[in-house]
């Protein structure tokens, strides 16, 4: 094992063969939070996406392997911070859920920024590193 201290610049990894097998993956824990916590990042992403993938909060909730309170109580924190719904009813009690325009969109503008984020994260590593790095959705 090299001793980096002697070196920090990462010169002696100049040779191609030094880093043959190095390709980490970039990971982020990105979120938003206030004076009441987090109250939205890539778990309420999921969350989101699941409901309007299953139509169901419950169902949902169990892809994500959470409990149904646990998920109602992420969305309703959210819509509370927000002031707005983000997810509403289809038809009566049991027929299930769907985003809202403003669940949507605020869902669409997080994996957005998440997305940037990351593209920028894994520019810079490429810049610093002497290997190359893949985003988690490339792993």
């Amino acid at each position: 094992m090299q001793d980096i201290t002697a070196n920090p610049d990462f010169s002696y990894l100049n040779d191609p063969s030094a880093v043959d097998g190095h390709s980490p993956t970039i990971r982020l824990h990105l979120w938003l939070e206030g004076d009441e916590g987090v109250f939205f990042g890539y778990g309420r992403l999921q969350l989101l996406d699941q409901i309007e993938k299953c139509g169901s909060l419950k169902k949902a909730a169990e892809e994500l392997g959470m409990s149904y309170r646990a998920a109602w109580g992420k969305i309703k924190q959210t819509e509370q911070v927000l002031g707005f719904q983000l997810i509403e009813r289809i038809g009566c009690r049991r027929s299930g859920y769907r985003l809202t325009e403003a669940g949507r969109l605020v869902r669409d503008k997080f994996f957005e920024w998440f997305k940037q984020v990351e593209c920028d994260a894994r520019q810079r590593a490429d810049e610093i590193f002497p290997w190359r790095s893949k985003s988690f959705g490339e792993s």
